[in-house]
Order: structure tokens, then C-alpha cells, then sequence
């Protein structure tokens, strides 16, 4: 497949997927915040955009359980752990915590920060350095 293919499709997913984000609220924090808020001024909005995407992905995910390789030519790649362990009830628990103080998790905080919102710089500081500190942890291992 054409090398620019390879290169294009991934950057125009990805900016799909931005728009996406922020379209739907999902890089705004006081959006999240509120549609976490259960007992308060609940905002359930973003079940629907949860929702949306998820039967959106059925569609390419059907697809590529059936194929090798995926439209670019690429080996199709599956996560290789299956189980319950610590290190994901760990993750899980981080994600949700961070989700729930800031309002962002790592995907619209991304978009955010592209789309120059300045608040975001501590989150998304915090969260590298929660990656670093995973890789040192796993290092010693």
C-alpha cells in the first residue's frame, strides 16, 4: 500500500476523532464533571455520545476480527492479556479517579490542549507523569 496512505489515514482517523471530542463536549471539563454527577445537576448527554461511539465501533471491529490486515496493510493486533488483574483495577481506578477530579481523560485532553484551552496543561502534565512512573515501575520489574 502507498507509503502516504500509511501516513495520511491514521492523521485523518485521528482528527475525525478530535472533531468528534469536541463536538460532543467530551474535552470540556465542566461537561464530564456534570454528566459524572449522578446526585447533583446530572447532565446524561454524554451516555448518548458513549453510546454513539460504541455502535459506531461495532462496525469496524466486526470487520476486523474477520480479516488479517487491516485497510492500510497492516497485521491486525489484539491485545495479548485477557484477565483481570491488579495492574488494570489499578489502572481503572487511576483513570476514573483523574476522570472524575478533572474532568478530561487522556484522549480530549489531548484535543483540548490542541485546541489551545490553557487549563488543561496541569492534567496533561500529571498524566505524563503517571506514564514515566508506570515505565520506571515497570523497568525495575
Amino acid at each position: 500500500m502507498d507509503r502516504t496512505l500509511k501516513t495520511v489515514a491514521p492523521l485523518l482517523a485521528g482528527l475525525v476523532f478530535g472533531i468528534g471530542l469536541l463536538a460532543a463536549g467530551m474535552a470540556d471539563p465542566a461537561k464530564v464533571l456534570a454528566f459524572l454527577d449522578l446526585a447533583g445537576a446530572w447532565d446524561p448527554s454524554l451516555a448518548l455520545v458513549m453510546g454513539g461511539a460504541i455502535a459506531v465501533a461495532l462496525i469496524p471491529f466486526g470487520w476486523a476480527r474477520r480479516h488479517r490486515r487491516t485497510l492500510t496493510g497492516e497485521p491486525v493486533q489484539w491485545p495479548a492479556a485477557r484477565g483481570i488483574d491488579a495492574r488494570l483495577l489499578g489502572g481503572g481506578a487511576v483513570f476514573g479517579i483523574g476522570w472524575g477530579l478533572a474532568g478530561l481523560c487522556p484522549g480530549p485532553a489531548v484535543v483540548a490542549l490542541a485546541a489551545g484551552l490553557q487549563d488543561v496543561w496541569i492534567f496533561a502534565l500529571a498524566m505524563l507523569a503517571g506514564l514515566l512512573l508506570v515505565d520506571l515501575v515497570d523497568a525495575r520489574r
